[in-house]
């Protein structure tokens, strides 16, 4: 670590005084947008652990082609949640709230501060507004969804959902697929809308119900990382090209080899299909790496979208992250520290 990267002990003093009122960083972002790296730089600054909130980085296998953060970042402060679970476990929203309040805890009892950084909205609503109770949904459902949605497309797997559910279809667009899919799986599975679980959140008991409480005893700072799209879009590009450099094929066909049913999330990292095209002659590496980066072009739009219409952060920092913004940004973080006490 370098001395300007070296923490100031006022800064580790104003987090000790700060602990009692359980502060928690979230840092949102789109893919490639630099959060990573913004995550690591404050929790080196204050004494924290940065708590990866994105659902393919928690896989083991994927490494490479889910950009988890480098050795430099990795070693300015501790990394918890990256690489933790095996590509044949279902990570569920649920799953990865449990198991992130656990390390949220665990920071506050060690002093630290939890940073916690990722991409996937889903997981940063549900920790910060906890979780509808809604039952275990069976394999099977899930898979006759899946299998409907794919046989007749999203515009008609709409308007199937509008017959069965219009709440929640009329909440979802035509291109927000995984939650088409989920509001259809909960709808088949319980015989309601997911709305009517959501509606039933406040003031809920039991399993669901304590962990939700144990998020009301945080306290949150909201930064985001929002680049201009086509800047953004252009180091998507580039970070791809970058993985299959960096060994990104092998990678897919290591996972591909373990013969996992296809239905699983890891399954649907963005490169794993385009890449076992390639593998199994379907496609040029050319082809594959374009279809890849197309996809995540457009998995980055989606979060653009998620973050201005679902997130409203303290700061929103409107460029793509750089040494250059630290002050400012982690005057922020002093400020709200300060204000909890």
């Amino acid at each position: 670590m370098t001395a300007e990267n070296k923490p100031d002990p006022a800064d580790a003093d104003i987090v000790t005084a700060a602990l009692a009122r359980r502060p928690v960083i979230l840092v949102g972002g789109p893919t490639a947008s630099g959060k990573s790296a913004l995550a690591a730089d404050v929790a080196a600054a204050f004494n924290g652990v940065v708590i990866n909130a994105d659902s393919m980085q928690v896989y083991r296998e994927l490494e490479i082609i889910t950009a988890r953060p480098n050795a430099a970042d990795t070693a300015k402060a501790p990394h918890r949640l990256y690489g933790v679970l095996s590509a044949a476990e279902r990570c569920s929203a649920a799953h990865w709230r449990a198991l992130a309040l656990n390390e949220i805890d665990a920071a506050l009892a060690a002093g630290r501060l939890p940073v916690v950084a990722g991409g996937t909205g889903l997981y940063l609503r549900a920790l910060e507004q906890g979780l509808a109770p809604v039952p275990d949904i069976p394999e099977a459902v899930r898979r006759d969804a899946r299998a409907l949605y794919e046989s007749i497309g999203p515009e008609a797997f709409h308007a199937e959902l509008a017959q069965r559910d219009p709440d929640m279809a009329a909440r979802l667009n035509v291109g927000d697929t995984q939650r088409l899919l989920r509001a259809w799986e909960v709808v088949a599975a319980t015989g309601h809308s997911l709305a009517a679980w959501q509606a039933q959140q406040s003031g809920q008991e039991g399993e669901t119900g304590a962990d939700n409480r144990r998020s009301t005893k945080l306290s949150f700072l909201k930064l985001a990382v929002i680049p201009p799209r086509e800047e953004l879009y252009a180091r998507c590009d580039a970070r791809f090209a970058a993985m299959t450099s960096a060994g990104a094929v092998e990678e897919v066909e290591a996972l591909l080899a373990m013969g996992l049913d296809p239905d699983l999330p890891v399954m649907k990292a963005i490169g794993v299909r385009e890449f076992g095209g390639y593998l199994r002659g379907e496609l040029s590496l050319e082809a594959a790496v374009s279809m890849a980066q197309q996809e995540t072009r457009r998995y980055a739009k989606r979060q653009l979208t998620w973050l201005r219409h679902q997130y409203t952060p303290k700061m929103a920092i409107e460029t793509q992250y750089s040494e250059s913004l630290r002050a400012k940004i982690f005057n922020i973080i002093r400020q709200f520290l300060l204000t909890l006490h």
